[in-house]
Formats: structure tokens, C-alpha cells, sequence
């Protein structure tokens, strides 16, 4: 009963601190309190949940300090992550605070990092020789910290475009060097800094259109930087960040001389922030729906009493405008593949009618995935379109202007992420954006289609209810699939398909494009991908199957589908090409693994389905399977057209 008053005095504490937010100062500290005395007392997961939901981006830096020291104590306590990676930061300034803020930021998300901190200055050193301590660490991510003050090969004011031009290039391949030499060595994912440009300009306007200049030389070689970076490498907009801030209030020059920081103190807890965000996207750990709300939240007023003539949205006045503009930005969200669902207590048919109608709406029913407007409480609708749409709870972010609604999502659905959000709609676009919840690490033309998939799938269901028997539905698909190996168009999805996917995916080991490009070049792999379409459409690249020779078998590394083409008989298909190859290569059997998670019971007996023998068994459940190819039988998969080049 104790612990019971304390846990509800915990979550009653954290509700105050997160709605208070930005100021949270007054309620920190009694947070920050409970959650020592949670240490304390023995309870470090109910701790640790705490920490995680108190870890927001808009932690002041002493909070953030205050934090990090609690993170420290629950990992000497033991308190795992879901996720883990080993993250190397080499650096031309002091990075100490900044890595305890990507730390803090990762733990929020869900990851354990182990991290490498470089000495100050010596990231070129630490890349070029074979022997240093980076490689004795082998990282699964490098992040390069580096600023402007590390660049080599600035201009004269005598200098030409032609001579700019060379400059700019001779930078690039310097940088290009060390990110060749860390791959080819190491195989990971490299996270590169672009260069904030300094406030001062001392060519006063003419600034950014003399060759010659300074911050001009700095921009163009982050153009070439977004131009040229090859897929193994990531870059990091601290550009963005630093003009987000203010160029004067984020480079305060006494920071760099008294302590060789990069930026204002207070600015470093955003700058981990945005590391974090993008170590967290490689891992598949970005969000991928966006839930939202409708009156008071897409427009102004309830359209169940004020009608379509009466809700506040368009031109004419700062309200209806702030609404207009947060739908645009919804929209853009929507076109680079964030899914879009609506969560909302109302008649189905009004606020549908809002959609359809409203000349002033930019968001339209085909924009929407999944579309729940009734009065159930809004916990179970959420856990209904995460159903639907066949994602975790954990991809979902909330967007509701009612306060009591956000505090109930939080208690229930804890999973769910819930962004506070201001009473004037102007504020709604950053509320939402400063969270970078769906932090992009790259952008294929699968993203661009996303919203069509999962529509189409719900096509799919409705003929799947109304057809007789399984085969006849999948006949009545129409399926023609492309099997091919990875190649340079398809290595992005492939990474990022295998950084995402949780249920179909027998070993859920998470690799970078980086580490992806090494065994698409390694002698003894065999990489596969499917892309698969029917009569409602493309589903686009489904599947990544990575397999290596060893000895007279071929081994089953990592195999994933995505979750929108569950039971069409593409596991079977692809194992069918599986074994034809096995059979040309010259080996006699197919070797898998199943390591089972919280999310992949799905495929728990896949690999018995599929013909397998279990031969081996580990105490966590961890198992081992076999196929001879004398043994494989090629089922019926109604699957026609398939095409397999390499």
C-alpha cells in the first residue's frame, strides 16, 4: 500500500512538471526528489520510467545535470534499455557535457549507450591510426563533433569563384578521407557535424556573395557536405541549430576561450537533444504516426456546435490562420511519410463532413490513415489505430488541445508519446517540432507513398473479410514480386527497414546503411530484398533477408518483413529462392536463428512452418533451426511474376 501511494505520488508529480512545461522549475524539484527517493527505496524501473518521461527537450541545463546523475546511479543499479549501441564521439572542442546530454537523451528513448569520448581535438589523429583506442572500441556509430574552427582551407579576400570553387573541394575531400578511412575500417555509421556559421561578418552584407568571404566559404561546404555525403554518413544540421537559437546568444565566444565549448552551456542540452535524436532515428526508434485531435486542435470552435460555418480556420484572422498554418505543416509531415490518423470525441459523420467540405481545410480524408470519431475514451481509440495500422503504441504521437485528455493518454497509454502544447494555436507547429519525433535519417520514395500503403492495406482488409477462404484471397491480389540483392538505390530502405521492423523479424539486430554496405561488398554474403505489388497498389520494398556461406550451409543473419504484407505467402516465396540458391551455391542446408523479443512472437514458429528442424535451444529462448535441401517442398504462394536478378 506504501508503495502504491508513492507510485501515485510520483505520476500525480511528473503530470504537474510536464504540464507546467516550459516553466517547470517549481515543480522540478519535488520530481526530482521523488525520483531519488524511488533510488532509495529500491525501486529503479518505476525510477527509471520517471526519468524518461521528465527527460524533455526543454530541460534547462541544471536540470538536465540533475537528471544525468540519477541516469548514472540506475545503470550502477542495473536498469536496462530495450535498445543498445556503442557510440564514439571524436571532437575539435571539450565534449564532456555534450555527451552526458546524448547519454541522458538516449536513455529517454529507450537506448543504453556505451559511449567513447575522444580527447579534445584529435579526431583526425583518432580515424587515421589503425592503433588508437577508436578501433579498440569498435563503435556501431561515430560522431564527428566538429565546428567551423575545424575547418583547413579558408579563402582570401583576393580569391575568385573558380578559387572558392577548389576550396570548397579540397575541404570536402579532406573530410571525405577520414569517413572513407572509418568505414572501410570499421564498417559503422558515421554521424558528421555540418558548421554553424559565426555571427560577426566583416564583410557587413556582402557577406555571403564575396568569394572571399568567410561564412560564405562555411555555407557552400555544407552544400557540399548535404550534396556528397555518401549514405554511411549522416549529417548533423548544428547550422539549423545555432540559427534556431540566435547566432550571438548560441556562439558566445567566452565559452570557446575560457573552455573550448562549442556553444552557450545552455544551448548543449538542445544540441544532445538533436545527436540523440538521430542516433535514436538509426536505430529505428523514430516515431511514425502522428494522432491527431480536431476541434481545438486542426481548427478553432467544436464543429458539433458551432457547424462548418462557425469553426475558426483560414485567412482573416491570427486564430484561423495559426490553425490554417499547423495543417500545412501536418501536411508536410504527411508528404515525407509520417502516418496521420484522427483520435477524437465526436459524431463520425460531422467531423468527417469538416474534411470533406471546409474549403479552408488543407488535411482531407485521403491524407488520414486511420479515422476514429466517436466517443470512446480516447486510450482504447488509441490502442484501436495502433491495432489497425499494425504499429506499436510506441510509434504514436498524441496531439490534443485538452489538457485532461493528454494527462489521461499519458496514465494509460503510457507508450503513446504526449507533447504539452500552448493555448495559442500559433505555438502548436513548435510544440510538436521541438520534440523531433520523426527525426529523419533519409528520405526514399517508399516515405513519400507511406500513407497510400497503409490505405491500401485497409482496402485489403475489407477484402480479405469479404472473401471466401484465404487462397482465394490471395488469389484475387494479384501479387507480382521483385526479389533482387541490395543495391545503391534500395540500400536506405534496406538499412532503414531493418532498423524499424519488430514483428516480422526473426533477430531484430539492428544495422546501419554503413554496417549494410559492408556486407553488401563482403564475398560470402548473400543480400536479398522484395518489393511486392497487387491490384490496390505498390507496397514498395517489404522485405530484407541477409545470409552468409559458412561451411556447407547458408546462414540466416537477419530476415524482415514489413507489417502491412503479414500472411501473403512472401516468407514462403522467398524461401523457395532461398533454397534454389543455397542449392547453387553448393551447400547442403539452410541454417536460422530466432532470438525472441517482446514484439516478434509473430515468428516465434516461422521457421517451423517453414519445414525446419529445431536443433538447439539457449535458457532466454533463443533457438536454433535447420533446413536440409532435400527436405524443402515448395508450397502454393499465389504469388506471380517474380523476378530475381544477381
Amino acid at each position: 500500500m506504501a508503495n502504491a501511494r508513492k507510485e501515485r505520488g510520483l505520476d500525480s508529480l511528473l503530470e504537474a512538471y510536464i504540464s507546467e512545461q516550459p516553466s517547470f522549475k517549481e515543480a522540478f524539484r519535488p520530481l526530482l526528489a521523488a525520483i531519488k527517493q524511488a533510488v532509495a527505496d529500491g525501486r529503479p524501473q518505476e525510477a527509471a520510467q520517471a526519468v524518461r518521461q521528465a527527460t524533455l527537450p526543454t530541460l534547462d541545463y541544471t536540470s538536465a545535470q540533475s537528471l544525468f546523475r540519477v541516469r548514472k546511479k540506475l545503470r550502477e543499479a542495473g536498469v536496462a534499455s530495450p535498445s543498445k549501441t556503442k557510440l564514439a564521439v571524436l571532437s575539435g572542442f571539450t565534449t564532456t557535457q555534450l555527451s552526458q546530454f546524448v547519454d541522458l537523451y538516449l536513455f529517454a528513448a529507450g537506448v543504453d549507450a556505451e559511449i567513447y569520448e575522444a580527447d579534445y581535438g584529435t579526431f583526425r589523429q583518432e580515424i587515421l591510426d589503425p592503433s588508437s583506442q577508436l578501433y579498440a572500441f569498435e563503435p556501431q556509430m561515430i560522431f564527428i563533433a566538429a565546428s567551423w574552427r575545424d575547418l583547413s582551407h579558408w579563402p582570401d579576400f583576393q580569391d575568385d569563384q573558380e578559387g572558392l570553387s577548389k576550396l570548397v573541394e579540397a575541404e570536402l575531400a579532406d573530410w571525405a578521407g577520414l569517413w572513407q578511412t572509418a568505414h572501410e575500417r570499421l564498417g559503422c555509421q558515421i554521424i558528421q557535424n555540418n558548421f554553424d556559421l559565426p555571427a560577426w561578418r566583416a564583410l557587413a552584407n556582402h557577406e555571403m556573395r564575396h568569394p572571399g568571404s568567410r561564412n560564405g566559404f562555411i555555407a557552400k561546404v555544407n552544400d557540399a557536405f548535404n550534396e556528397q555525403a555518401p549514405p554511411q554518413v549522416t549529417i548533423h544540421d548544428v547550422e539549423h541549430l545555432s540559427a534556431c537559437w540566435g547566432k550571438w546568444a548560441w556562439g558566445d565566444e567566452r565559452f570557446y576561450h575560457h573552455a573550448k565549448i562549442p556553444c552557450d552551456p545552455a544551448r548543449l542540452v538542445d544540441y544532445g537533444h538533436s545527436v540523440a535524436s538521430i542516433v535514436a532515428a538509426h536505430l529505428g526508434l523514430a516515431k511514425k504516426c502522428l494522432v491527431l485531435d480536431l476541434d481545438n486542435t486542426l481548427w478553432g470552435g467544436v464543429i458539433g456546435d458551432d457547424g462548418l460555418n462557425g469553426i475558426r480556420l483560414g485567412q482573416g484572422d491570427p486564430e484561423s490562420e495559426a490553425f490554417l498554418a499547423f495543417q500545412q505543416y501536418v501536411k508536410s509531415l504527411q508528404r515525407r511519410g509520417v502516418i496521420l490518423a484522427v483520435c477524437s470525441k465526436n459524431e463520425d459523420a460531422i467531423a468527417r463532413e469538416v474534411f470533406e467540405k471546409h474549403p479552408d481545410m488543407v488535411l482531407r480524408l485521403d491524407d488520414i490513415s486511420c479515422f476514429m470519431a466517436n466517443w470512446t475514451d480516447k486510450a482504447a481509440n488509441l490502442q484501436s489505430i495502433a491495432k489497425q495500422l499494425n504499429i506499436g503504441l510506441d510509434s504514436l504521437v498524441l496531439v490534443d488541445d485538452n489538457p485532461a485528455e493528454r494527462a489521461m493518454a499519458r496514465r494509460f497509454v503510457p507508450e503513446v508519446a504526449v507533447p504539452e502544447l500552448p493555448d495559442d494555436p500559433a505555438g502548436l507547429i513548435r510544440a510538436v517540432e521541438r520534440y523531433r519525433y520523426f527525426q529523419a535519417v533519409s528520405l526514399r520514395d517508399e516515405d513519400l507513398k507511406r500513407t497510400g500503403y497503409y490505405r491500401e492495406n485497409l482496402q485489403r482488409a475489407e477484402l480479405e473479410s469479404s472473401a471466401q477462404g484465404i487462397d482465394g484471397f490471395l488469389k484475387s491480389l494479384q501479387m507480382v514480386a521483385r526479389i533482387a540483392p541490395i543495391e545503391a538505390a534500395t540500400l536506405d530502405r534496406s538499412a532503414q527497414l531493418i532498423n524499424k521492423t519488430n514483428q516480422f523479424n526473426l533477430t531484430t539486430r539492428r544495422r546501419t546503411a554503413a554496417e549494410v554496405q559492408a556486407i553488401v561488398e563482403g564475398d560470402s554474403w548473400i543480400t536479398r530484398t522484395v518489393s511486392l505489388a497487387d491490384r490496390f497498389g505498390d507496397n514498395g520494398l517489404i522485405s530484407v533477408l541477409l545470409a552468409e556461406v559458412k561451411d556447407d550451409a547458408l546462414v540466416i543473419d537477419t530476415w524482415l518483413m514489413s507489417c502491412r504484407v503479414f500472411k501473403r505467402g512472401v516468407e514462403y516465396m522467398l524461401m523457395d529462392h532461398l533454397c534454389q540458391l543455397a542449392g547453387e551455391l553448393g551447400v547442403a542446408r539452410v541454417r536460422g536463428r530466432y532470438i525472441p523479443t517482446a514484439k516478434n512472437a509473430v515468428v516465434k514458429e516461422l521457421y517451423l512452418e517453414l519445414g525446419f528442424t529445431e536443433c538447439g535451444q539457449e535458457a532466454d529462448g533463443e533457438s536454433f533451426w535447420e533446413l536440409p535441401l532435400a527436405d524443402w517442398k515448395s508450397p502454393d504462394y499465389f504469388i506471380e511474376g517474380s523476378m530475381v536478378h544477381g
